[in-house]
């Protein structure tokens, strides 16, 4: 049996960025693991870590990347002050490895890291890397990527291609039996998307009420002001801020509409899901765009531009899959054919082989 001992958890803001960490996260406590997170107040790690029990400590840090002149300028101010917060965390946790899925909190927690010696694996999800793990590549003990492409940013004896952990419950999701209504998810992820809110709402009118059932996760910010007009329309279904028990609306929908960040396309291909895909049109790199296109081409999903993407648009994409015979059935195959199942066991194994708090990169 292995020794237990200390890893943390870097990686917030998103549920992209969180909810790989957390897989990885409760694989390591399954094997006796001490698992600790840093992450910002302002995150989704905030709600989601505590609810999984495990401690969290807090810095102070915002973006970088497209927030603006003055957010740029207050985040640099704080970066001095957060590397110092992350490197005294590190000193009393004593950990083997450092595990970074991303995000803004990755930057100051990875420098503080790298400062005090102590090993740094990250998972790099997407085509091109993020910013912190692209300007730390040649540092990290290991990177574990999802695609080839990303491979090349780092050092090519460290990099693995291993996919993106998505909770088991995905993998367990059963086929779905069509009913008398058709159930369609939409979500644009843990905050929510504008794109595919107003069409969403626009689509309202448009649906034999008699046939269809909504699932909508609108993010925080727009919930408030949907959600009464959602109750007003007539329409059978749900609507949330943030879906908690995604794997039960993915078991529950016929149907996904969804942006195609790399956690979304690794839930749908873990659960056999088929989808109408809407790439966020300012992903870095237009990975978004890269990781639709795939599946679209494998037949497990349509592809629908955001800028063309409204209500009436979505009515009719959602009545022409479900109208052909069978259709909806084989994109789930074709989803399923993605699936990378283990990647969190595996980061698990990786963080493992480190068993000291110490490390030279050359």
């Amino acid at each position: 049996m292995n020794q237990a001992r200390t890893f943390v958890m870097a990686g917030g803001g998103t549920g992209g960025h969180v909810i790989p960490a957390l897989a990885v996260a409760r694989e390591l406590r399954d094997r006796g693991h001490v698992v600790r997170f840093i992450g910002t107040r302002r995150g989704l790690e905030s709600k989601l870590v505590p609810a999984e029990n495990f401690p969290i400590d807090w810095v102070e840090i915002g973006g970088l990347k497209r927030v603006g002149l003055r957010r740029t300028l207050a985040t640099l101010a704080e970066l001095p002050s957060s590397v110092w917060q992350a490197a005294r965390m590190l000193e009393r946790a004593h950990p083997a490895a450092v595990f970074s899925t991303g995000g803004y909190v990755a930057g100051p927690v990875l420098l503080a890291a790298l400062w005090k010696r102590v090993p740094v694996v990250v998972m790099e999800p997407n085509a091109v890397p993020g910013f912190t793990h692209r300007r730390l590549a040649r540092f990290v003990a290991r990177a574990l990527v999802s695609f080839p492409e990303a491979a090349r940013f780092f050092p090519a004896e460290r990099a693995e291609i291993t996919g993106l952990p998505v909770r088991e419950e995905f993998f367990s999701v059963p086929p779905k039996c069509r009913g008398q209504k058709l159930t369609v998810l939409i979500t644009g992820g843990s905050q929510g998307s504008r794109t595919l809110n107003r069409a969403g709402e626009e689509s309202w009118p448009l649906w034999d009420k008699a046939a269809i059932k909504l699932i909508h996760q609108t993010g925080a910010a727009a919930y408030d002001e949907i959600a009464p007009r959602f109750q007003a329309s007539g329409i059978e279904g749900q609507i949330t801020p943030f879906l908690a028990e995604m794997p039960r609306a993915f078991a529950e929908a016929d149907l996904v509409v969804s942006r195609a960040g790399m956690g979304a396309v690794s839930e749908l291909a873990a659960a056999g899901k088929p989808s109408i895909l809407v790439p966020f049109p300012m992903a870095s790199d237009q990975h978004q765009l890269r990781n639709a296109d795939a599946l679209a081409a494998a037949g497990a999903a349509r592809l629908v531009l955001d800028h063309e993407m409204n209500g009436r648009r979505l009515v009719d994409e959602v009545t022409r899959l479900a109208s052909e015979p069978g259709l909806l059935e084989k994109m789930g195959q074709a989803a399923r054919a993605f699936a990378r199942p283990g990647a969190a066991r595996r980061a698990a194994q990786v963080l493992e082989t480190f068993r000291s708090n110490r490390v030279d990169i050359q």
